[in-house]
């Protein structure tokens, strides 16, 4: 979904208001993606003929994260390299290993692994920014992961499909690349001039962004289970449980990355949420034009699961960094310098 973080303000009463609304976004939207998975299901004919407008619904998706991006968010990847480093190199490397691994150990079918395994190279997603701001983790690193790995996913994710599913599906790693440009770096780079050459514009619908994305991916995510709704009963339970290890095993790898290397905990925390959170819309409309039909079930799946999932690892960080005080909270002081 396009960026729902706030800025966190001076004001306590603005801090709450903002801290609700963020609240709202994370229990409202797994709630509206389920409700179009079930739509989707009871409705599969008429879903179903939603397939051909999912690439211009990710398009849509991916212009709204454009709009919420500001050269600050860039310049940060500039003065703390490190961190954002660490947080993209697990992105690429722990979610497409996992998906394989856990691909071959429930033995899932061709369809269903190359489709896992294509979540797993998908970049971070934008939802993650808010559930990084819900977890008093660092929202702006969170921003700056997410843009890295979206901007160098026309480049590693066809690659690293190719690599790892290719053995399962035939895939033509070149038109994914071209179709990844399409529908994701295009859009947010125009997305981005827009904010710069409009600013004021863009204030003012900032607030609808995330009802629009949300609207979008649930219409992506109905498209799928229609066109799969066959496949819903046959292979939901096997696609919920890959789902869950994934999602959780990138969470718990994430975290325990970063403090390997010796970052601190909001940072730790940060690139948990970076890690198990995948742009689950991109590998649906990806495996809905370049895989089979189920391949984009474990892709639906993820959309709803990771939104619940974060939510819940929200509420966890938050306790823990509630308890532990300032130092939980802010972080070491090589946070801001690494």
């Amino acid at each position: 979904m396009a960026r729902t973080t706030p800025p966190i303000p001076a004001a306590r009463g603005v801090r709450t208001t903002e801290d609700r609304s963020a609240r709202l976004a994370v229990t409202v939207f797994p709630l509206l993606i389920l409700t179009a998975g079930v739509l989707g299901y009871v409705f599969a004919p008429v879903a179903a003929g939603l397939g051909p407008a999912v690439t211009p619904l990710l398009g849509i998706v991916m212009f709204g994260m454009g709009l919420t991006l500001t050269p600050t968010d860039f310049r940060l990847v500039a003065s703390r390299p490190l961190p954002v480093l660490i947080g993209v190199v697990a992105q690429f490397g722990v979610m497409p290993l996992l998906g394989l691994g856990i691909a071959m150990m429930l033995n899932l079918e061709p369809a269903l692994a190359a489709g896992l395994i294509l979540v797993g190279c998908a970049p971070g997603g934008t939802s993650s920014n808010v559930i990084a701001y819900l977890s008093k983790a660092d929202t702006a690193l969170s921003v700056a992961m997410t843009t890295v790995s979206t901007l160098l996913a026309p480049l590693l994710t066809p690659l690293l499909v190719l690599w790892l599913a290719g053995t399962y599906l035939e895939v033509d790693g070149m038109s994914m690349a071209f179709s990844i440009l399409q529908v994701v770096l295009v859009p947010v780079i125009a997305g981005l001039l827009v904010r710069l050459l409009l600013p004021r514009v863009v204030e003012r619908v900032l607030p609808a962004l995330p009802w629009v994305s949300v609207a979008a991916i649930s219409l992506i995510v109905a498209a799928v289970v229609g066109g799969s709704a066959d496949r819903v009963i046959s292979a939901g339970l096997i696609v919920f449980v890959a789902v869950v290890l994934h999602n959780g095993l990138g969470y718990l790898l994430g975290y325990g990355l970063a403090r390997l290397v010796r970052r601190d905990q909001r940072t730790a925390r940060t690139t948990a949420i970076e890690v198990g959170m995948q742009n689950s819309g991109l590998a649906a409309s990806l495996a809905t034009t370049y895989m089979e039909p189920g391949a984009a079930l474990p892709a639906a799946v993820f959309s709803l699961w990771h939104n619940i999932s974060g939510g819940l690892l929200a509420a966890w960080f938050r306790r823990r960094a509630e308890a532990a005080g300032p130092a939980g909270q802010e972080g070491h002081a090589d946070a801001g310098t690494a």
